[in-house]
């Protein structure tokens, strides 16, 4: 998917340390509310490679809303819609978690958008950065996405456990599984991240989604949306890097 190019005055490498870091200084707290994305590990970590559990699942996701990420050792893709969260292997079935499976990385955030629009039919996910930067005001920081809808055209994927010595990720994802969804009503959830919180996360767009029966879901490659899809952002006040625990 497509990222947003621009300076660069802060790049996170530390993925096991904690931290916090002040996104969008100048929005009110009420405006913003609590939008802290409470993470583990960081975009960069998975770079090196490292695909090693940093932490539970549930260190991240309780009391949050959305969210993606993976696990241990790669073993598949993490989703979060309306406070619940799923595994979605390389069958393409997602599979409810409990909270303490292991992670190397995990962004979640209690979604409460703060604006929304309809998304125009036949708008694809690559096309979506601008009409995110617009409701934010902002090409900055990390905002938190949400598209529902029906899509004309989605295709998502998932991948398998990897093992030691790592692979790299583009090595990885030659051999991802990849799941036909088109036609189906689904909910798309993730982050927008610019270029100034490069390593945190996934530059550009980066989404995960879930049909509404539940019944398939993944890191979304490529969609298409219907007549029906909108649009809702947050943008994320600051960001919370889990310190590693002992698992």
């Amino acid at each position: 998917m497509s990222s947003i190019h621009g300076p660069r005055p802060m790049k996170i490498l530390a993925a096991a340390l904690a931290a916090s870091v002040i996104i969008f200084p100048t929005a009110s707290a009420s405006a913003a509310g609590d939008s802290t994305i409470d993470q583990i590990g960081t975009y960069d970590y998975l770079v090196q490679p490292n695909f090693t559990a940093l932490g539970q699942m549930q260190e991240a996701t309780t009391g949050n809303t959305i969210g993606l990420g993976t696990f241990n050792n790669l073993d598949g893709e993490f989703v979060m819609v309306g406070g619940v969260g799923y595994r979605i292997p390389t069958t393409g079935i997602p599979e409810p978690i409990t909270g303490k499976e292991l992670t190397p990385f995990v962004q979640a955030i209690k979604f409460k958008p703060t604006k929304s629009g309809p998304i125009p039919p036949g708008t694809q996910c690559s096309q979506l950065i601008p009409a995110i930067n617009e409701l934010a005001q902002s090409d900055e920081g990390i905002v938190a996405v949400r598209v529902r809808g029906t899509f004309t055209q989605l295709t998502t994927r998932s991948v398998p456990a990897q093992s030691q010595p790592w692979p790299s990720l583009a090595q990885v994802v030659s051999n991802q599984t990849e799941f036909n969804l088109d036609g189906n009503k689904a909910v798309l959830v993730g982050f927008r991240q610019a270029n100034d919180f490069l390593g945190v996360g996934q530059p550009g767009l980066h989404l995960h989604g879930l049909i509404t029966t539940q019944k398939a879901g993944g890191h979304v490659l490529s969609c298409t949306v219907g007549n029906d899809a909108q649009l809702s952002i947050q943008r994320a006040s600051n960001v919370n890097i889990m310190k590693a625990s002992s698992k």
